[in-house]
């Protein structure tokens, strides 16, 4: 098999390699003077089991024709067969019509990557599980909660620990986070708006007075709703709050935010590559999943199971 990476992680692509020991495919991304994007493969890759790793963040419209064309050259190339390792879909929380005459971009992303060449998707912690379904080739959802599982045991075992939904939608992710934390005691924060244009109002449904509060979440964009939940829980007596988010989007002056707010500290994946703001500042660790997707493209070139990662 052949590892493959367009310009969106190179490092993230690079520790998956290492972990399997395997070199990266020579292969060139480059622009033309219009921007327009032009991908060469500089070796064979006729006959190969090929996985391209390119997760669609910012800029997400450039990685995604990355993406794209990358699919394609390997198809003409004649590769066996191509799985698209999408580390961060983009365009995920663009899974459903919120109102009238408005796209499901997600399913379109979907349709654009099957029709370039892709014979299977790798992807972790889609921000919906549907998403799965807006493909017709197999698609496998990776989750990052082992690992952070695993950090918050080194770090956190010896405190009264909670877990906390950020919102009513993410109660699956934390009830699971929750479960391998030998059954943590879970709490949700339930935002409402009193009137349009006013503030949220954050209301708390669980006890989490003298608690080490974990807040699990999926994605951090702006982070506004991170830290205005972080501050409720300090209100209700929480001893302190730890967020830990597989997708560092962290867009505009989110590090700003982060850095100013009631977090302890912010936990992030390396799925998306860390801006320098990012990585300088003294309230976010990064936690990197090579390890996870190494093995399970280990498995999936074998043909063997990757559910059982999670057992």
């Amino acid at each position: 098999m052949k590892i493959m990476s367009g310009n969106s992680n190179l490092p993230l692509a690079r520790a998956i390699a290492g972990y399997l020991e395997l070199p990266l495919t020579d292969a060139s991304v480059r622009r033309f003077a219009d921007e327009e994007i032009f991908v060469e493969i500089h070796e064979n890759v006729r006959g190969e089991d090929v996985f391209v790793v390119q997760p669609t963040s910012f800029p997400a419209n450039d990685n995604l024709m990355e993406l794209l064309i990358g699919i394609d050259a390997l198809r003409r190339a004649s590769a066996k067969r191509i799985t698209a390792v999408v580390p961060y879909f983009g365009y995920a929380r663009q899974d459903r019509k919120p109102g009238p005459r408005t796209p499901i971009s997600a399913k379109l992303v979907a349709n654009l990557i099957t029709e370039a060449g892709a014979d299977r998707v790798l992807s972790v912690d889609l921000h919906a599980g549907q998403i799965q379904g807006f493909f017709d080739i197999p698609t496998d959802n990776l989750f990052a909660a082992p690992v952070m599982a695993a950090d918050i045991q080194a770090r956190y075992g010896d405190q009264s620990l909670m877990v906390v939904s950020p919102d009513v939608g993410g109660v699956v992710r934390a009830r699971a986070l929750a479960k391998r934390l030998d059954n943590a005691p879970l709490a949700i924060v339930d935002k409402r708006r009193d009137r349009p244009g006013q503030s949220e109002v954050m209301n708390i449904i669980g006890d989490v007075k003298g608690r080490a509060c974990i807040l699990i979440d999926d994605i951090i964009d702006s982070g506004g709703t991170l830290c205005n939940a972080a501050q409720a829980l300090m209100d209700e007596g929480a001893v302190s709050v730890t967020a830990y988010i597989t997708h560092g989007v962290l867009s505009g002056a989110a590090v700003s935010r982060v850095n100013n707010s009631a977090l302890k500290e912010l936990v992030i994946t390396d799925s998306i590559q860390a801006t320098d703001a990012a990585r300088e500042s003294d309230r976010i660790r990064i936690l990197t999943i090579a390890p996870l997707i190494g093995e399970a493209i280990r498995r999936i070139a074998d043909e063997s199971s990757v559910s059982s990662l999670f057992d």
